[in-house]
This record gives C-alpha cells, sequence and structure tokens, in this order.
C-alpha cells in the first residue's frame, strides 16, 4: 500500500492511500470531522467521487473494524500454538 501524508494548512491532516489493486481512498482528519474520500480511477483522480463524513466515535468504529488482531489476542495465539508444539513433543 502506498501512503502519503499531507498537511491542508487551517484544514487538517489528509492521508492519501493507494491499493495494491490500484484502488485509491483518502481520510482527511480535522480538529471538528473525519472524512472519508473516494476516488475513482477512470475520473478526474484529483476529485473524490464520493466523501463519506464520520463522527468522531464513527471513525473510531471503523478504525476497530479495519484493525488486525489486538496485540494481546496476538500474543495469546502465539501461546496456544507454543504450547501445542510441546505437548507434541512429548
Amino acid at each position: 500500500m502506498n501512503i502519503t501524508h499531507t498537511t491542508v494548512p487551517g484544514t487538517g491532516k489528509l492521508t492519501h492511500l493507494v491499493t495494491r489493486g490500484g484502488q485509491r481512498f483518502a481520510v482527511l482528519v480535522t480538529d471538528d470531522r473525519r472524512q472519508l474520500l473516494v476516488y475513482e480511477p477512470d475520473i478526474d483522480p484529483d476529485v473524490p467521487v464520493q466523501a463519506i463524513d464520520l463522527d468522531a466515535d464513527e471513525a473510531v468504529e471503523v478504525a476497530a473494524i479495519l484493525h488486525d488482531r489486538s496485540l494481546v489476542e496476538r500474543v495469546d495465539a502465539l501461546e496456544r500454538a507454543v504450547a501445542a508444539v510441546a505437548r507434541e513433543r512429548r
């Protein structure tokens, strides 16, 4: 994934993202709003075809959904895997 961070003076932080498949979207974060911007490759690449406004709590929920397992969950999975290997070797 290609990620570019930009500061928009007087507005906030704009992060452009391009997936391996070439899909483009951006996230605009200001003091009072979060906005997901979706781009269509066959249309003007600098003008989003859709803007989705999110309240702060909605942005947190979306981030949690997209986030991989927590560190605790990953450590638990590793501990279970190590325990399984240890049992097999007995």
